[in-house]
């Protein structure tokens, strides 16, 4: 193939990678359009699907991913797309045998290098969920999506806490751990997702603060000025693999247990955390349903790290409800302040101080077993409202802020209870589902706002559940689907009669 001119590709592609190929260079070149080439420059490449364009031309477009996996090229080469034996690997894996560790590193590399499409990234997702992996194999897979992208490395130990998710609520609780554990003086680089399926992740809620995308350089910056830090990891390029393989997983709605597992160690690793404390939320519609299935993930989770040098300890927490009473990213932020300044919810408190100080008993700053009573004393001292101050100021946010000032949806609606009685139920996935519809996380004052949990004796027309959206439509949305999905149910001590009627 002869040197080709290249230049960015002016349209938005997402992640499809695409080389636009003038009708002439096309022909020259034996290229059609929808097949698949390798992109190179300068020892680097990157494989992207042909689009042949209409007219002839001298140079080659690339889609922002290409050029931005090349280093922005202004010279390339296209050689035409070979098989990869990481097929072959894959189907093997389907086969249920054993892959080695040479065999998982050539399908994450042909996966980070866009060599593998996501029927083939798909079917690997498909065959871990059916077959699983052993330790060994979710070891090499961890250490393979590691080498795939960058590392960062620090000046001191770093420590982290890291949740599975699957519970609503759940993304203030490191608002106010982080700041507990910075305020010990603990290192704590948190690196944290957007949502995706769920109505907020930590860096939505954080992002309420201050701006959470930073460069590598950046990044050093602020382990220079601040112990502690909550900072999302999307423009960090850790374990980019990882993004890939999750955005199908999402598509298939699957998530496997050793792609999980190796998803959350890999981001750690690639930030240099030496000590790294797993919450395993717990409970009817939860992620993980039953103690022994926590305790089995659990256990998976602290060999695998043995494994990679990653001091791991799990934690397994309440997960049968909300955590608190607010879901969405504004109205998460305002509770996690307020339990800053002391007048937040218990469960958020009591979550966050035992997360806080498992990790300062790690660090050694707190006796075994003598953790939560001092993360507790930090909060209730007020130096780690304090020190969550300082992390905005240091990250580019507002320091004096106050929860009245935070903005939350501009429209409201109710849901009053429709008689007397107990609540019975609460359920996570249809409250999550609703906060969605509602908004969340896109529009950040979206979500809801819980004035009841399973157990609480309500009265006829008092308030169960208040729904907060920027969008009068779909706030009328999130209504109807209050009808049909029922999020908070409750029962009276009389249940039914029959006949209904004498």
């Amino acid at each position: 193939m002869t040197i080709l001119k290249a230049s960015v590709l002016d349209a938005d592609t997402g992640d499809l990678r695409v080389v636009v190929v003038p009708r002439n260079i096309a022909s020259a070149n034996e290229l059609r359009g929808g097949s698949r080439v390798r992109v190179v420059s300068n020892s680097r490449f990157a494989t992207a699907w042909v689009i042949v364009s209409e007219k002839d031309g001298e140079e080659v477009l690339l889609s922002k991913s290409v050029s931005s996996a090349l280093n922005n090229p202004e010279k390339i080469e296209l050689r035409v797309h070979s098989i990869t034996p990481s097929v072959d690997y894959i189907k093997k894996k389907l086969k249920g045998f054993k892959l080695s560790e040479d065999e998982i590193r050539s399908i994450i590399r042909d996966i980070t290098s866009g060599v593998l499409g996501e029927a083939e990234i798909a079917t690997f997702i498909a065959a871990q969920t059916s077959v699983g992996m052993d330790i060994d194999e979710i070891v090499s897979l961890t250490k393979t999506m590691v080498e795939t992208g960058n590392t960062l490395r620090f000046e001191e130990p770093a420590y982290d806490i890291h949740s599975i998710g699957g519970v609503p609520g759940n993304s203030k609780v490191s608002l106010v751990a982080v700041p507990i554990i910075a305020a010990a003086g603990v290192f704590i680089p948190k690196t944290s997702s957007r949502a995706i399926t769920s109505p907020a992740g930590t860096a939505d809620t954080m992002e309420v603060f201050a701006p959470v995308s930073f460069t590598e350089e950046e990044v050093l910056e602020l382990a220079r000025k601040i112990k502690g830090f909550i900072i999302w990891g999307g423009t960090l390029n850790l374990a980019p693999a990882d993004d890939i393989l999750i955005r199908v997983e999402h598509q298939l709605k699957l998530d496997p247990t050793s792609q999980m597992v190796a998803s959350i160690l890999s981001k750690k690793l690639s930030m240099s955390i030496s000590n790294l404390i797993i919450d395993i939320p717990t409970g009817r519609e939860a992620k993980v349903e039953s103690i022994d299935e926590a305790r089995n993930l659990s256990s998976l989770f602290v060999q695998v790290g043995s494994k990679l040098e990653l001091s791991v300890r799990c934690a397994i927490t309440y997960g049968g409800q909300p955590i608190g009473y607010t879901v969405g990213p504004a109205l998460e932020a305002l509770e996690a302040l307020e339990t800053l300044m002391g007048s937040g919810p218990m469960s958020v408190k009591e979550k966050a101080v035992a997360l806080a100080g498992l990790v300062l008993e790690a660090a050694g700053v707190a006796p075994r077993g003598g953790g939560r009573k001092t993360a507790l004393n930090i909060l209730e001292s007020g130096r780690a409202y304090q020190t969550f101050l300082k992390i905005i100021e240091v990250m580019g946010g507002n320091p004096h802020v106050k929860p009245d000032e935070i903005p939350v949806g501009r429209y409201k609606a109710e849901v009053r209870a429709p008689i007397d009685g107990y609540v019975t139920g609460v359920y996570n996935n249809a409250l999550s589902r609703i906060a969605m519809i509602a908004g969340a996380p896109q529009d950040k004052g979206a979500g809801l706002r819980l004035h009841v949990k399973r157990g609480h004796k309500v009265r006829e027309g008092q308030t169960l559940l208040e729904i907060y959206s920027n969008s009068e439509s779909l706030l009328d949305e999130a209504l109807r689907l209050v009808e049909v999905l029922k999020p908070i149910v409750i029962e009276g001590m009389l249940l039914e009669t029959f006949p209904e009627y004498l």
